[in-house]
C-alpha cells in the first residue's frame, strides 16, 4: 500500500485545514490535543490509528528520518468517528520529546511558521497494540493494513 491520501475527511473545531492552531493546543498553551473528526472511512474500516508530525523541525534522526513528532495514538476501534479535546483514551506511542502522549506546537523561538499534519489512518482490522510505539514502529506494523487516509494541516510560529 503506497500512502496516498483516499476520500476520508480529518477536520477540527479548533482550526480550519491550512488555518493557525490555537495556543491552547500548543507547547506554549494548555498544551492539549485539539477536537478532531473523520468522515468517509472506506468501507471494511475495523480500527483508526492518528499521528501528528511537523515536517518543518530541523531534526534528523539517525536513522535518516526528519521533522518532529507530536502525537502517536492508536487502537482506536473502527466505530470512533472523533477524538474529544485533551482525551487520553486509547493507546498513547511515543512522541520525539521521548513522552508517551500528546506534546503540543512549539517550533524553536524565530524559527518561522511550522506545519502541522494531523493524519488519520484507516486500519483493515482492529488493533492491540502495546503503548509507547514510535510513529516509525507503528507505521511499520501498521502499513499492511492502511486502506484509507488523509490529513488535517495546522500552522503555529512561536510567540
Amino acid at each position: 500500500m503506497g500512502f496516498a491520501l483516499s476520500d476520508m475527511t480529518l477536520t477540527s473545531a479548533a482550526f480550519e485545514n491550512g488555518g493557525a492552531i490555537p495556543t491552547r493546543h500548543t507547547g506554549e498553551g494548555d498544551d492539549v490535543s485539539p477536537p478532531l473528526a473523520w468522515s468517509g472511512a472506506p468501507e471494511g474500516t475495523r480500527g483508526f490509528a492518528v499521528i501528528c508530525h511537523d515536517p518543518d523541525a530541523p531534526l534528523v534522526s539517525p536513522n535518516g528520518t526528519y521533522g518532529f513528532v507530536h502525537w502517536v495514538l492508536y487502537n482506536i476501534p473502527g466505530s470512533v468517528t472523533s477524538l474529544s479535546e485533551g482525551m487520553t483514551d486509547y493507546t498513547a506511542g511515543r512522541n520525539n520529546m521521548d513522552k508517551v502522549g500528546y506534546n503540543g506546537p512549539m517550533p524553536p523561538e524565530g524559527h518561522g511558521v511550522h506545519r502541522y499534519y494531523f493524519w488519520v489512518l484507516a486500519l483493515d482490522q482492529a488493533t492491540e497494540l502495546p503503548e509507547g510505539l514510535t510513529m516509525w514502529q507503528l507505521l511499520e506494523r501498521l502499513e499492511p493494513h492502511i486502506i484509507g487516509m488523509n490529513r488535517l494541516m495546522g500552522t503555529y510560529e512561536r510567540g
